[in-house]
């Protein structure tokens, strides 16, 4: 709060986001995103490529997973 210009209750609320953040698991991500890019228009080739490449910039990366293993954290 001293750092910016945010109100208290804004600053707990991006702290709050923040923490969520970093709290999510690699399977509640990939099926979050497919969520998102899902209900934008793409489709699942486009979307499990997309994962893929966004997945190894998170703050702590995951072991490298395939298309098969992302897929089947989304439909099991």
């Amino acid at each position: 709060m001293r750092s910016t210009a945010l109100q208290r209750g804004e600053a707990a609320r991006v702290v709050l986001d923040v923490l969520a953040y970093f709290d999510e698991t690699t399977e509640e991500f990939v099926r979050r995103r497919h969520r998102e890019l899902q209900s934008g228009g793409a489709v699942n080739a486009e979307i499990f490529e997309r994962i893929a490449a966004e997945l190894p910039h998170r703050a702590v990366a995951p072991p490298e997973l395939s298309l098969r293993q992302l897929r089947r954290i989304v439909y099991g």
